[in-house]
């Protein structure tokens, strides 16, 4: 048994898992699984670099996940950052306040190995069932971007594309500082043009129509997942392996696409941190099961983080 701590820094987020890993049983148990919004990602998308006070949210954040660290005494500690920080300019300015904070250097992985991460994760729990059968389609609807994966027992074939809720929602939705309340038709078609050109681009690569089970991954999926099940707080045990079928899923996402910011932040489910990009984070996932013909989404609340850890063991 090995004591971990995995670290995912996202667009929207920075996540932390500390859990004991058992190679020899093929167990993973959580200690500690915690999620701070940190927009690591605002205006990087126009500007091409980490904005100062994002920088200093994810480096709070890292403190308080240092001490968590410490109190439970791991004994390895891998941080992956993902897609805001492969895309900014200033970049090593992140990478130096991760390592004064945690003692380690965040790994700026590619797309591919986030795509295998998630995989990992996200599968563990569902192979060998006989009503989710493989291959499986894994996606992984993060902040500014997007992984696909397809596999079995391992990764077939994997891409990243650059379309995510926080993405969309800043290069469509925001305009003198301001996010359209609610979005206007022209702005939503404008977030589907993008999200079916970066469809068009990942089926180059992933045979996404093949999957017999289609499983999605991150904020905006369990939030879509928690709104379904119409819970009254997030309860990610609820959440873990809930199917949604696409007819709801649809609907949700007009709804989010209509509601006005104080409607979207009265929903009981919905972290105040996703208010704004929640709407195109949905989106993405409707258009991802229009273009594979998915009945339903299989929501997994095992993911990148899962996949980090079990990397250490």
């Amino acid at each position: 048994m090995t004591r971990v701590a995995a670290i995912d820094c996202g667009t929207n987020s920075i996540r932390l898992l500390v859990a004991d890993v058992d190679p020899a049983t093929g167990t993973l148990t959580d200690l500690d699984r915690r999620m701070t919004i940190v927009r690591l990602g605002q205006d990087v998308d126009r500007t091409g670099r980490l904005a100062p006070e994002a920088l200093e949210r994810t480096f709070a954040a890292c403190r308080a996940y240092a001490a968590v660290i410490e109190e439970h005494g791991a004994r390895h500690l891998r941080f992956v950052a993902t897609s805001a920080s492969r895309d900014a300019e200033n970049r090593e300015e992140f990478v130096r306040g991760v390592r004064r904070i945690l003692g380690v250097d965040p790994e700026v992985i590619t797309g591919d190995q986030e795509a295998e991460f998630s995989f990992v994760g996200a599968t563990g729990g569902l192979t060998g069932r006989s009503d989710l059968p493989g291959p499986y389609l894994v996606v992984d609807i993060g902040g500014g971007s997007t992984e696909f994966v397809v596999g079995e027992d391992r990764v077939r074939a994997a891409r990243s594309v650059d379309v995510g809720c926080v993405r969309m929602t800043e290069r469509h939705l925001v305009h003198g500082g301001t996010v359209a309340d609610p979005p206007t038709p022209a702005q939503v078609a404008a977030i589907r043009a993008d999200v079916e050109a970066a469809l068009d681009l990942a089926e180059r690569s992933v045979p996404l129509r093949e999957a017999r089970t289609l499983v999605g991954l991150a904020g905006s999926v369990t939030t879509v997942a928690g709104i379904a099940l119409d819970l009254p707080e997030y309860d990610s045990t609820a959440i873990h392996h809930a199917r949604v079928p696409y007819a709801r899923v649809r609907e949700i996402t007009e709804r989010l696409l209509t509601a006005t910011h104080a409607e979207r932040a009265a929903i009981p489910v919905l972290h105040p941190g996703r208010v704004d990009v929640i709407g195109p984070g949905a989106l993405v996932l409707l258009a991802i099961m229009e273009r594979v013909g998915a009945d339903e989404v299989v929501v997994s609340e095992h993911d990148i983080l899962d996949g980090i850890a079990w990397s250490l063991a």
